[in-house]
């Protein structure tokens, strides 16, 4: 099945083409449509399905939409569904490793290292036909990135019972153990369902 995935993310598209291989995974970029919906709601659920209904209306088939990010039990569960703008106050805008030292420098001298990843998919078929799940991936915030791999905050979000962090681990790992991973596991299910 074709499954147009709503990001611009390259990283992302890589990650879901593992987690969906029985699928074809297309972006929007490959339409050659510019895809950038205001994410306007407060939960992860809110802005997938945002996300979701924009590119239905553009693309006309089978959509996934996820919305995820990290949510650091000191810092009250920021950034949370600002993840991806965390820092972005002001009109200024942080690349990935930005966010990662605005986290890391907002968490110095702090005990509670406790975070989450949390990620929420939405499978839309249309206006009254979809499904949402949500997973997590619990960890703790250490105190410097470490690793290459995966993408935003993975080099940051330490996993004690792995003894790394996700941008340590390899993709096959990350995608078992991911909150992406997870969900998309329980989507494909779905998936399976409907065909």
């Amino acid at each position: 099945m074709k499954l147009y995935l709503a990001t611009g993310n390259a990283h992302k598209r890589l990650e879901f083409a593992r987690i969906f291989p029985d699928h074809d995974i297309v972006i929007p970029s490959d339409l050659g449509l510019a895809f950038d919906p205001e994410e306007t709601e407060t939960t992860f659920h809110g802005n997938a399905l945002i996300k979701a209904k924009a590119l239905f209306e553009l693309a006309g088939g089978p959509v996934i939409a996820d919305d995820s990010g990290i949510c650091v039990d000191a810092l009250g569960g920021e950034p949370g569904v600002r993840s991806a703008r965390y820092g972005s106050e002001n009109g200024v805008n942080l690349d990935a490793a930005g966010r990662n030292r605005l986290l890391l420098e907002r968490m110095r001298g702090m005990d509670d290292r406790r975070a989450r990843f949390v990620c929420n998919l939405v499978l839309y078929l249309g206006p009254d036909r979809y499904w949402s799940v949500q997973e997590t991936l619990e960890g703790l915030i250490i105190d410097s990135e470490r690793g290459a791999g995966g993408f935003g905050y993975d080099p940051v979000m330490y996993l004690p019972e792995e003894g790394m962090t996700v941008a340590e681990l390899s993709d096959a790992d990350k995608d078992r153990l991911s909150h992406r991973g997870k969900a998309g596991r329980l989507l494909s299910v779905l998936l399976d369902a409907i065909r």
